[in-house]
C-alpha cells in the first residue's frame, strides 16, 4: 500500500514539474515570444516607403519583457522616443495585439491601445492581426481613416529574426525587423 502511493505521488509531482507542450500554432508562438523574454533586440526597417524615413533613420530596438504564459509587453524604442509598446494576449478565441503609446511619464497620448485581434491560427512563426471594431472608432474619432483597414503582422523565427509589420490595402507597408543573433545590453 504504502510503495503503491508513493509511486502514485512522484507520478503526480513529476507531471507538475513540466509544463505541458503548447499545442497549437498560437501557443508555440507565444512560447517562442516568452523564450526571448528579458533580452533586447536592435532591429531595421527593411521597406521603402519614405513615410517611415524617421523610423528608418532612428536606433531602432525591442525588449521582451513583462512576460507570462498568457501575455508578453515588448517596448519598442524609435531613437530617444520611448513611448511606444506591443503587448501580445492570449485570448479564448486566438491571439491579440495592442500598441500601448505613452509620454515618459506614464501618461497616455496619442492613439492608444489599438490593435486587432487573429482572425486564423497562423502558423508558429507568423501571426497577423485585423484591425478590431474598437481600434477602427478610435481611429475614425482621431480623424485617421486611412488606418482603419489596418492588418499589423509579427513574426518569431527562433535564434534568426523577429519581425513587426503594418500593411493596407492601398499599399501601405511598413516592415521592421530585429536580429535575435545578436541580443544587446541597452
Amino acid at each position: 500500500m504504502k510503495i503503491a502511493l508513493i509511486a502514485a505521488s512522484a507520478a503526480f509531482l513529476s507531471a507538475c514539474a513540466t509544463a505541458p507542450a503548447p499545442s497549437g500554432p498560437q501557443d508555440v508562438f507565444l512560447a517562442r515570444l516568452n523564450d526571448l523574454c528579458g533580452q533586447r533586440f536592435e532591429g531595421r526597417v527593411v521597406t521603402t516607403d519614405a513615410t517611415d524615413a524617421d523610423f528608418a533613420s532612428n536606433r531602432l530596438l525591442m525588449h521582451v519583457r513583462d512576460c507570462s504564459a498568457t501575455e508578453v509587453g515588448i517596448p519598442f524604442a524609435v531613437g530617444e522616443d520611448r513611448s511606444r509598446r506591443w503587448i501580445i494576449t492570449r485570448t479564448e478565441e486566438g491571439l491579440r495585439l495592442k500598441h500601448d503609446h505613452r509620454d515618459p511619464q506614464g501618461v497616455i497620448h496619442g492613439y492608444h491601445m489599438y490593435g486587432g485581434d487573429t482572425a486564423a491560427p497562423g502558423t508558429a512563426e507568423r501571426q497577423e492581426f485585423p484591425v478590431d471594431q474598437e481600434s477602427i472608432e478610435q481611429f475614425l474619432a482621431g480623424d485617421a481613416e486611412v488606418s482603419t483597414t489596418n492588418v499589423w503582422a509579427v513574426e518569431v523565427h527562433p535564434d534568426r529574426m523577429f519581425a513587426y509589420e503594418l500593411r493596407r490595402p492601398s499599399g501601405r507597408y511598413l516592415r521592421v525587423e530585429f536580429d535575435l543573433t545578436r541580443p544587446v545590453a541597452e
